[in-house]
């Protein structure tokens, strides 16, 4: 059984950063995509950056470029996302998700397996 937990999420000031883990088990976690999404109140939940199986291909929505970085960990199955230059605007849970690899691991792409997210929230 596929799971995924996030860590690492908190408060802080507009300019800080912060960087979350999602820890993965139950699958073979290097022969899938990893991604982070991202959900604020009362608006729809939208990607920010994924990642290939072996982490050569990265993608990221234009809101983060430049300020995140997604990368992966495949001895420790484990995802991370580096945040930095944190804005009000990316406050919001953040959730770490896995999908097979098809050629391709765009964030428009249907993904299967969700972890329970965690909050991060960034004040001015």
């Amino acid at each position: 059984q596929v799971q995924l937990v996030e860590s690492g999420g908190g408060s802080v000031q507009a300019g800080g950063s912060l960087r979350l883990s999602c820890a993965a088990s139950g699958y073979t976690y290097s022969n899938y995509c990893m991604g982070w999404f991202r959900q604020a109140p009362g608006k729809e939940r939208e990607g920010v950056a994924a990642i290939s199986p072996g982490g050569s291909s990265r993608y990221y929505a234009d809101s983060v470029k430049g300020r995140f970085t997604i990368s992966r960990d495949n001895a420790k199955n484990t995802l991370y996302l580096q945040m930095n230059s944190l804005k009000p605007e990316d406050t919001a849970m953040y959730y770490c998700a896995a999908r097979n690899y098809y050629g391709t691991c765009r964030l428009s792409s249907q993904w299967q397996h969700w972890g329970q997210g965690t909050q991060v929230t960034v004040s001015s």
